[in-house]
């Protein structure tokens, strides 16, 4: 009698995903669920990780908490600082005042969203207001340093919503340690020389470089840009999305603070907007990590690399450029038969949202959740999975479209082709219609799958100066929202008064520690 029980998971490639997803599994699965499941990672002596994504989302909270982890362990040893949002410079218009924020908090409750709009178009008192600064604390927040809690506030809470930034080699050390120490994931260093097929084509073994067959019921591929799973065994068809976003490089630096080191840490992911991409600058605890994200179809990699060397400055003299190629878009397909793929393998688009290190998030605890105990329930898995994932795919490319497609610059063809409705999909063009006459509703976001919420996309468009039709409130709904906007500016100014600077936070916990929940 053949036994189709799923009784044994092999993680192929290690990194920052194929760790978190080892980490979830055993977690969520084992410790959590009581099921006898034996996760196992394989990963090369020879092939290091792409680790150049260094931004997070609050979801992260939530996978070191599952994971068992202590905060501050993970701060101490990841390089690791807080994140609040990101500040999009020189995205609209290109003057030197051009900036706004995608806070990582959810607006205040000031109203209907067509009285907010309103306001803000009208009102002499809310004259250089943003959006942002108008509906959340974190834009002031973050323009002054400060950070998100306190010391004495406990492990993973917080006044302010937050997410890290790490360094990624650090973090996939850590938490590669914890998952052999503390989760029981069990660890094999060999190369994958082939695989054996199965006789319906699905993945019956691992062929290793000493000989030897690793075999699994189940496998899970993060092996990165490589697929050696998804695209050389089954080749799955690729979907290019270079039509919709054209960046396709990226070169990168490492750049340390100064002599000092006590530079301020930003709270917040910096993304400056160039002639043909964009820039990063994301600071950790002992250096900033800076990329310039562009397309080659516009710009040189010299060219590129000249231009983040003249954000640096002078700090760049003498520093490594890593130079990173990839082609936007996702696998037709991230599950096929016994094998599912997470991470690079499945897909990549630009970080300008911080998508990638989050999609391996969502994709591990959907695993953790719906694996089959039996290999027949590996049909449906397939198909819902790889339902939503599309769906997901679609709707990010659609997001960080939103970026580029609301701008006004002109002074590059890069920008002119990019706001061209025909780099631009048909559903977002749909909603930008819809929004011109009515303000954004939660009716327009109707599935649990959506990625960027309708708060996300406000932040966006009116950070961005889109218009959307407004009525005029009488004026007892607009004097009702001065008084909570006067009310939660008091409230600002408190919390201001009451939290430390990002570095200064993150030097009491490599003293202190935070609090154990």
């Amino acid at each position: 009698m053949v036994n189709d029980s799923v009784r044994h998971v092999v993680i192929v490639g290690g990194g920052t995903a194929g760790w978190i997803t080892a980490g979830v599994l055993a977690a969520k699965c084992v410790k959590e669920q009581g099921r006898d499941l034996t996760i196992t990672l394989i990963e090369s002596p020879t092939i290091g990780n792409v680790g150049v994504g260094e931004g997070t989302w609050p979801s992260m909270r939530t996978t070191l908490q599952t994971m068992g982890i202590s905060e501050t362990e993970f701060i101490q040893q990841c390089d690791a600082t807080f994140k609040q949002g990101a500040r999009f410079n020189r995205w609209v218009d290109n003057a030197d005042t051009d900036f706004y924020y995608h806070p990582l908090m959810l607006p205040y409750n000031l109203g209907p969203l067509s009285t907010v709009t309103h306001w803000l178009d009208n009102a002499p008192n809310a004259e250089g207001l943003s959006y942002s600064a108008t509906v959340c604390h974190q834009e002031a927040i973050c323009e002054a340093g400060l950070a998100p809690k306190s010391i004495t506030t406990p492990e993973y809470q917080g006044n302010l919503n937050y997410a890290y930034h790490l360094d990624t080699n650090k973090f996939a050390a850590f938490i590669k340690a914890h998952c052999i120490d503390k989760l029981g994931v069990r660890h094999v260093v060999n190369d994958i020389v082939d695989t054996r097929a199965g006789d319906d084509g699905e993945v019956a073994a691992l062929q290793l470089a000493d000989s030897s067959e690793l075999v699994a019921d189940f496998y899970i591929d993060c092996s990165g840009f490589a697929g050696l799973l998804i695209d050389k065994h089954f080749k799955v068809p690729f979907i290019d999305k270079s039509d919709v976003l054209f960046c396709d490089r990226a070169v990168a630096v490492q750049c340390p603070y100064g002599a000092d080191g006590q530079s301020a840490i930003a709270s917040h992911t910096i993304s400056t907007a160039t002639g043909s991409g964009w820039i990063w600058d994301i600071g950790l605890q002992s250096r900033r990590g800076i990329g310039h994200v562009y397309s080659s179809r516009y710009l040189s990699d010299e060219v590129a690399a000249q231009q983040l060397r003249d954000y640096v400055g002078a700090a760049a003299l003498g520093l490594p450029l890593r130079f990173i190629k990839y082609t936007p878009g996702h696998r037709e397909k991230s599950w096929q038969r016994n094998c599912v793929a997470v991470g690079l393998s499945a897909g990549f688009v630009e970080p300008l949202e911080a998508s990638s290190i989050l999609l391996v998030e969502i994709s591990a605890y959907w695993i953790a959740e719906k694996i089959p105990h039996t290999k027949n329930g590996f049909a449906r898995c397939e198909q819902q999975f790889n339902e939503i994932f599309r769906y997901r795919w679609d709707t990010i490319i659609e997001f960080l479209k939103l970026h580029y497609c609301l701008s006004k610059r002109s002074d590059t063809s890069f920008w002119r082709d990019n706001i061209s409705p025909e780099s631009i999909p048909d559903a977002l063009l749909d909603k930008l219609d819809m929004w011109q006459a009515q303000c954004p509703s939660v009716l327009d976001f109707l599935s649990r799958a959506d990625v960027f919420p309708l708060e996300s996309y406000c932040y966006i468009l009116y950070g961005m100066k889109f218009k959307t039709a407004t009525h005029t409130p009488n004026e007892k709904h607009l004097q009702r929202l001065e008084d909570k906007i006067v009310n939660q500016r008091r409230q600002r100014q408190a919390l201001m008064s009451a939290l430390p600077s990002n570095r200064s936070l993150i030097e009491a916990i490599h003293k202190h520690g935070l609090q154990k929940i």
